[in-house]
C-alpha cells in the first residue's frame, strides 16, 4: 500500500496497470491500450487472465535478472493478481520507469538503460 494510487486503479482497474507495465515490457512493441484490452477480454470472458500477466512477470525478471522468490510466477499470479500487478509496477518504478508515460516518452527522458542484464563475463587468459 505505499502507492494507494496505484493500489487503487489496480483493484478497480487492473487492465489500465497491465496495460502500462506491458508497454514498457515489450519496449513500446505493444500499446498499453492493446495489452490492456487483451487484457481486460481474458478477464472477462474467460476469467484466465492471470496466465497472461504470469507470462510478464518472467518477462520481467528475464529483463532485469531477477531471481525468482518465494513461489513461482504462476502461484502469485493465481493466488493475489492485484498485489502481482502492483509489484509490477513498482519494480518497473525502481528502475526509473513512469509507466503512465508509456516506451517512448520514458526513452526520451533516460529511462531504459539498464533493460538487459549484465552480460556473461569470463576470465580472459
Amino acid at each position: 500500500m505505499g502507492d494507494c494510487g496505484v493500489c487503487c486503479m489496480t483493484c478497480w482497474c487492473p487492465c489500465i496497470t497491465f496495460g502500462r507495465v506491458a508497454e514498457i515490457l515489450d519496449r513500446g512493441a505493444t500499446s498499453c491500450c492493446a495489452s490492456g484490452a487483451i487484457y481486460g477480454l481474458l478477464c472477462c470472458f474467460t476469467g484466465c487472465h492471470w496466465i497472461y500477466s504470469c507470462t510478464y512477470r518472467s518477462k520481467m525478471r528475464a529483463q532485469f535478472g531477477i531471481h525468482v522468490e518465494p513461489c513461482c510466477d504462476c502461484c502469485v499470479h493465481f493466488c493475489c493478481e492485484p498485489c502481482a500487478l502492483c509489484q509490477h509496477y513498482r519494480e518497473l518504478k525502481k528502475k526509473n520507469f513512469e509507466p503512465e508515460l508509456g516506451w517512448d516518452l520514458n526513452v526520451q527522458r533516460g529511462a531504459g538503460a539498464d533493460m538487459y542484464p549484465p552480460a556473461a563475463q569470463r576470465m580472459g587468459r
